[in-house]
């Protein structure tokens, strides 16, 4: 089936379509070289996937168009569903949205009070190793959309999803700024390429 498709392979079947005369097989396996496996080559950023020879625009297209189309299939699965009840599909969602991204993204998934996913929005990007994020501009936002609770998702580009203190420090900041508005933080998962780290199974939340 489908799913025993080597990595390189497929990747071959995707270059084919935007470089028909080249060797696809080489410059599939130089990529997966570079950036480890399939999910990691669709997730680059396009000017990271131009650093490998062979690879121009066209091939950079049209891997984003695959990585677009994946995150599309995937959050069909996730919106107006109840979140809390799909916890693993949420997981996979966030993963390929974000554990790959060379910066540091910040991203809010509101949710209405049936706990359904009503909006996904990243709030803010920053570099590699950080990202300013704002207590109240998050709560106001909620409030915004009519969102009754939140899962906070950030990911750590050096792939280890342990939280740091500043983490910690801001997640209490939301937390209390939206208690007193009546919006609750179920959790902050941070992911990274070796996994994924839950605020609220490591009881900080």
């Amino acid at each position: 089936g489908r799913d025993a498709v080597p990595d390189y392979e497929l990747l071959e079947m995707v270059l084919y379509r935007a470089i028909r005369r080249a060797d696809t097989k080489l410059l599939a396996k130089q990529l997966l070289a570079r950036f480890g496996t399939f999910a990691e080559v669709i997730s680059a950023e396009p000017e990271r996937l131009m650093e490998v020879k062979g690879v121009g625009e066209a091939v950079a297209t049209e891997l984003k168009i695959i990585h677009a189309a994946a995150m599309r299939l995937m959050k069909g699965e996730v919106i107006n569903r109840p979140v809390l009840a799909s916890w693993n599909t949420i997981l996979d969602y966030v993963r390929a949205a974000m554990a790959f991204s060379g910066i540091e993204q910040f991203r809010v998934l509101f949710l209405d009070k049936k706990n359904q996913l009503i909006a996904d929005e990243v709030q803010q990007q920053g570099t590699v190793d950080h990202t300013p994020v704002y207590p109240r501009e998050v709560v106001k936002r909620a409030l915004e959309l009519g969102a009754s609770a939140i899962v906070l998702v950030h990911n750590h580009p050096s792939g280890d999803p342990t939280p740091s203190l500043a983490d910690i420090d801001m997640t209490k900041k939301i937390v209390d700024a939206g208690q007193r508005l009546g919006v609750m933080v179920h959790d902050h998962i941070i992911v990274g390429r070796k996994g994924h780290a839950s605020f609220r199974a490591l009881t900080l939340i």
